[in-house]
C-alpha cells in the first residue's frame, strides 16, 4: 500500500516489523518476516535511503525506526509536491495544445478559399479526427459504403468512445445491406452499446459528416472517395445537408429492430427496388445503389413478381402501380 511513497513490498514488511520491536536482530527479523538475510539487509538500506530508519542515539550502531507520523508523512508530502508539479505541467501542456489548435483553426478559417478542400484520404481522416475530438453536441453521418472497413472502424473507435463519454450524440445512417456484414454488425452493436445510434435505409445518396450542425464534410467526387473532400460551413450547404440527414433519419429503421412493412406488405427496400426497376435500372445498377449483388436483385425481383402474379418486369410495374405500390 505504500508503493506510492517509494517503498517496495519487502521494505514495507520490514518497516512494520521493526516498528513493533526495534531491538530484534537480523536473524530474528528473518524468522518473524520470512525474509532472507540478504532481503533484510537490502530492505534496511532502502529504509535508510528513505529516512525511515536512523542510527540509534545510544551510539551502539543499532538502527531505530522513524515514527510513521514523521517519516511517512514527509514522504507523502514529497509525493504530493511531485504530483502538484506534474499537474502544473499537464495544465501548461493543455494550454499549449489549445493555443496551437486555435492558431491552426484561425489559419484554416482565414484561407482565401470559400471552401476548404481536403486532398486525399489522409487529409480527410485527419480533419474528421480533429472535428470529432472537438465536437460539443452531435456528430451525424451518412454512410453509403455498406460494410465499414476494419481499419476505418479501428481509427474512429477511440474518438467515438471519447465523444460519447463527453455526452456528444452520435447518429449514423447506413445502407440496409450493411446488416449482411458480420464485422459491420459487430461495430454497430459496439456503438449502440456505448449510447450511439445507427439506422438503415435502402439507399444512402451521398457520404457526408455533419458536426454540431456547423460544418459538413462532403466528398469531392462521391464515386471516387480517394480524391478527398470539401469542408463547408456556409448556412446554405449546411441547411441542405441537415435537412437531408433529418429526412432520412425519420424514415430509417433503427439498428436492432425488425424491418417494418407498409400497408401493402412491402419493406422500404422492396419498394425502393420496384421504383428502381420502374425507372429502368438494370439489376447491376440497382445492386450498386442498394449495396447488394445483381444476383440478389434478381432473386428479390423474382419474389416481387411472384407476389404480383406478373410474368415480366413490365407487367410487374404495371400491376404494382395499379395496386398503389408505387
Amino acid at each position: 500500500m505504500l508503493d506510492l511513497l517509494g517503498l517496495s513490498s519487502l521494505a514495507e514488511r520490514l518497516y512494520q516489523a521493526v516498528l513493533v520491536d526495534p531491538a530484534r536482530s537480523v536473524a530474528e527479523l528473518a524468522g518473524d518476516t520470512g525474509m532472507t538475510d540478504q532481503e533484510i539487509r537490502s530492505a534496511l538500506d532502502e529504509l535508510a535511503d528513505l529516512a525511515l530508519i536512523k542510527p540509534s542515539s545510544e551510539g551502539d550502531g543499532a538502527l531505530w525506526p522513524v515514527s510513521p507520523a514523521v517519516g511517512l508523512s514527509a514522504l507523502l508530502a514529497a509525493a504530493e509536491d511531485e504530483a502538484a508539479a506534474r499537474q502544473r505541467k499537464i495544465e501548461a501542456t493543455r494550454a499549449t495544445i489549445a493555443a496551437l489548435a486555435a492558431q491552426h483553426e484561425e489559419h484554416r478559417l482565414h484561407r482565401a478559399d470559400a471552401v476548404v478542400r481536403l486532398d486525399g484520404l489522409d487529409s480527410v481522416r485527419s480533419r474528421l479526427e480533429e472535428l470529432a475530438a472537438n465536437a460539443a453536441t452531435e456528430c451525424l453521418s451518412l454512410n453509403p459504403g455498406g460494410a465499414d472497413r476494419p481499419d476505418a472502424r479501428a481509427a474512429s473507435a477511440q474518438l467515438n468512445e471519447q465523444a460519447l463519454r463527453r455526452g456528444v450524440s452520435i447518429r449514423a445512417i447506413c445502407r440496409e445491406s450493411f446488416r449482411n456484414d458480420a464485422d459491420t454488425l459487430a461495430h454497430a452493436r459496439w456503438l449502440t452499446d456505448l449510447g450511439g445510434e445507427m439506422r438503415t435505409v435502402p439507399i444512402v445518396p451521398i457520404p457526408l459528416v455533419i458536426v454540431d450542425r456547423t460544418v459538413v464534410i462532403v466528398p469531392v467526387d462521391p464515386a471516387e472517395p480517394r480524391r478527398g473532400a470539401l469542408e463547408l460551413d456556409s448556412p446554405g450547404p449546411l441547411a441542405v445537408a441537415c435537412a437531408l440527414f433529418d429526412q432520412l433519419w425519420s424514415v430509417a429503421t433503427p439498428f436492432g429492430s425488425s424491418v417494418p412493412m407498409d400497408g401493402q406488405g412491402l419493406t422500404l427496400a422492396e419498394r425502393t427496388l420496384l421504383e428502381l426497376a420502374a425507372a429502368g435500372h438494370t439489376d447491376e445498377a440497382a445492386g450498386r445503389k442498394l449495396g447488394v449483388s445483381a444476383r440478389t436483385v434478381k432473386r428479390q425481383m423474382a419474389d416481387l413478381m411472384a407476389r404480383l402474379g406478373a410474368e415480366s418486369r413490365f407487367q410487374a410495374g404495371a400491376r404494382a402501380a395499379h395496386r398503389g405500390w408505387l
